[in-house]
């Protein structure tokens, strides 16, 4: 990849080997910016599991008390009254009639929230669904009855926190525009979370490495110890 002048001069200014408070990795991430658009903030968690065994696959879910600075786009299918309720709690699309968008590939969504009834109809849509990861899960609760709920706390901040196959989770934690204070406050909730659902079977370190990055900066290690 071709480095611009500017990220050239941003990577001049960071060691590559050191790992930064976090206080001072968010400052430095903010310092670097340089491009007009409001660029998502985002970090990289490697986690000393092996995503094979089910109890150390991590999907844990939490809310950032500042949000992620997206507007999240909520599919729900439900029926009857469970309809009405999607759309007062401010779901954007509503209805049994998207199963078929869904199938010609529509996909301008960020989540599907679904009720129990609902689950056999997507469910002949998991290979269309499961690779973009919208399939509804009980575990990061986008199946419920309680529709009103899971969509005032998916529009409200609701992240989940998903392992990858080699280890890592990758989350957005907020904006560029966001103030020093909102991003550090996101960036904890986010690491107690993880912290809580350490699986027991987990031998030696858990949590290995944790950087923070924005659209166009660079990556940021970050020192453990400055986020408790």
């Amino acid at each position: 990849m071709v480095l611009s002048k500017q990220r050239k001069e941003i990577n001049s200014k960071i060691d590559p080997i050191k790992e930064y408070s976090l206080n001072d990795a968010v400052k430095m991430l903010k310092d670097f910016k340089y491009v007009k658009f409001d660029e998502t903030i985002e970090l990289a968690i490697n986690l000393g599991v092996d995503p094979r065994h089910a109890d150390q696959n991590i999907r844990v879910t939490t809310t950032l008390p500042h949000g992620t600075g997206k507007e999240i786009k909520v599919l729900v299918f439900a029926q009857g009254p469970k309809e009405k309720e999607a759309k007062d709690a401010g779901a954007d699309f509503v209805g049994k009639e998207f199963l078929d968008k869904l199938k010609s590939g529509w996909d301008d969504i960020d989540t599907i929230v679904a009720t129990p009834d609902m689950m056999q109809e997507l469910g002949k849509l998991g290979k269309v669904l499961g690779p973009k990861g919208l399939m509804p899960n009980p575990k990061s609760g986008t199946v419920t009855m309680d529709i009103k709920k899971a969509v005032k706390e998916l529009k409200a901040g609701k992240i989940e926190l998903r392992v990858e196959k080699n280890g890592i989770i990758h989350t957005r934690c907020g904006k560029s525009s966001f103030d020093d204070n909102a991003l550090v406050e996101n960036i904890r909730t986010i690491y107690d979370a993880l912290l809580k659902a350490r699986p027991s079977s987990v031998k030696g370190t858990y949590l290995k490495k944790i950087s923070v990055s924005s659209t166009m900066g660079p990556g940021i290690k970050i020192d453990q110890g400055s986020i408790n």
